[in-house]
C-alpha cells in the first residue's frame, strides 16, 4: 500500500477516499442518537449566530466530516509537495493525514478543531513561504488575521500566535515590523468585534472572552490509558522518522531543517493549548494531525526495507480498527 502512495498517480485519489471511509466504518457501525457540532465559540455568536446543533442528522455529521478530512488530505498534500519537504512528490503525506484523523472516534465528527485544521494548513503553507519572499510583512499580516478568524472558531487557536514569532526567528532575520505585523493582523479582527460589542452595548461581555489565558497550566491529568492504546504504533513510527531525520538532516536543504523544526514546534503548541479551554475534548488534539503527518510521512517515504515499512503500516491500521472496535 505504500509503495503506491509513493507514486503521484491520479488513480490515488479515488484510493484515499476509499481509504477514508474504510478507516470510519467503526463510527459509521455504531448507532448515534445525536452529535453535537458547537460551529463558534459562545463570545462569536453574537456576531454570526448559527445553530448547526440539529442540522445534521448523526451520519450526515460523520459524511460531511469525512469528506473535510479528504479535502483537508488533498490541500496538505500538495503543500507539502510544493514545498519540497519529504525530497520526492508523492501522495503519501494525504495518507499519513487521513490516518492521523482516524486515530479516535472523537477526530470523526465535525468539531471546531476539524474546520481550524483548514486554516492551519494554509498558515503551514505562508509559514514555509517566509523565507522565500523579500518582505513578508503582509504575509505575517495576513497570518494574523486567520489566526484571529480561528480563534472565533475555537479559542485554543490563538496559540498559533506564538507561532509567528518562532517562524519569523527561523525564517527571517529580525524585522521588528514583521513582528508587529501578526500581532496587528489579529488584533484588527477582534477590534471589529469589540466595536460589534459596543453597538449592542455589551461591552462588558467581551472582557470575559479573555478570561481563559489566567489559567494555570494544570498539574493533574485524568487518562485512562487503554484508550490510547493505539498511540503506541504512531509513537514507534516517530521514533524511526526521527532516527531517519537525524540521519539525513544535514545532507538536508536549510530551508528543509527549518521546515521541520517548525513543524515540530507546531505539534507542541498545539498539543499544549488545550489548557485554553478547561472542558476541552479530545478532537481538539486534531490540530497536532497536520504537522505530525509529515514526520510520518516522511519515515515511509524514505524508508528501505519493503516489507518492513508495509508491514508496520499494515499493523498500524489494524490497530487503529482494532481499538476503534474495541
Amino acid at each position: 500500500m505504500i509503495n503506491q502512495f509513493r507514486k503521484l498517480s491520479p488513480i490515488n485519489l479515488v484510493f484515499l477516499l476509499a481509504y477514508t471511509f474504510f478507516l470510519r466504518i467503526a463510527i459509521f457501525h455504531e448507532t448515534h442518537d445525536k452529535l453535537n457540532f458547537d460551529f463558534l465559540e459562545p463570545f462569536a455568536r453574537l456576531l454570526i449566530n448559527i445553530d448547526l446543533d440539529d442540522a445534521f442528522t448523526p451520519y450526515t455529521n460523520i459524511f460531511i466530516a469525512s469528506l473535510l478530512v479528504y479535502i483537508q488530505a488533498l490541500i496538505f498534500n500538495r503543500i507539502v509537495n510544493n514545498h519540497n519537504l519529504l525530497g520526492k512528490q508523492s501522495f503519501l503525506p494525504g495518507l499519513m493525514f487521513i490516518t492521523g484523523t482516524s486515530l479516535f472516534m472523537p477526530f470523526m465528527i465535525l468539531s471546531p478543531a476539524l474546520i481550524c485544521n483548514f486554516l492551519l494548513i494554509w498558515i503551514i503553507d505562508k509559514f514555509l513561504k517566509l523565507g522565500k519572499s523579500a518582505n513578508s510583512i503582509t504575509t505575517v499580516f495576513d497570518i494574523g488575521m486567520i489566526i484571529a478568524i480561528g480563534t472565533l472558531v475555537y479559542f485554543p487557536f490563538m496559540a498559533m500566535l506564538l507561532m509567528i514569532f518562532l517562524a519569523l526567528l527561523l525564517f527571517r532575520s529580525f524585522n521588528w515590523r514583521e513582528w508587529v505585523a501578526g500581532l496587528i493582523g489579529f488584533i484588527t479582527v477582534f477590534f471589529f468585534l469589540a466595536v460589534f460589542y459596543y453597538w449592542n452595548d455589551n461591552l462588558s461581555s467581551f472582557y470575559q472572552i479573555w478570561k481563559p489565558l489566567g489559567n494555570k497550566f494544570p498539574s493533574v491529568f485524568k487518562i485512562n490509558y487503554n484508550d490510547y492504546l493505539v498511540l503506541i504504533p504512531v509513537a514507534i513510527i516517530i521514533i524511526l522518522a526521527s532516527l531517519q531525520l537525524r540521519e539525513n538532516f544535514f545532507r538536508s536543504f536549510i530551508s528543509t531543517r527549518k521546515s521541520f523544526q517548525l513543524l515540530f514546534f507546531m505539534f507542541i503548541v498545539s498539543a499544549a493549548s488545550f489548557y485554553l479551554k478547561p472542558d476541552f475534548r479530545t478532537w481538539h488534539f486534531l490540530l497536532c494531525v497536520p504537522p505530525g503527518s509529515v514526520l510520518l510521512a516522511y519515515y515511509f517515504s524514505n524508508a528501505k526495507k519493503r516489507w518492513f515499512y508495509e508491514t508496520l503500516f499494515l499493523l498500524f491500521v489494524l490497530s487503529i480498527q482494532y481499538f476503534l472496535f474495541v
